[in-house]
């Protein structure tokens, strides 16, 4: 390969990951490790999953009652 086609290939995927880090909103934390307040933790994100979880046994009563 030439070096003029490696660098049109390298301008390309750097346009291609401008893209889409703009579409993501760019919330990109580069920062590494976090400790103490700003920290978010999985707990938070489990206290929404029980919410849906009452839905399901509701429906398997609903598919007995077919038999």
């Amino acid at each position: 390969m030439s070096n003029r086609s490696i660098i049109i290939m390298v301008l390309v995927l750097i346009g291609a990951t401008a893209y889409l880090l703009l579409k993501g909103d760019g919330n990109v934390d580069m920062s590494g490790e976090k400790h103490g307040a700003e920290a978010t933790h999985v707990e938070e994100a489990k206290k929404d999953a029980p919410a849906a979880a009452p839905a399901a046994p509701a429906a398997a009563p609903a598919a007995d009652a077919k038999k």
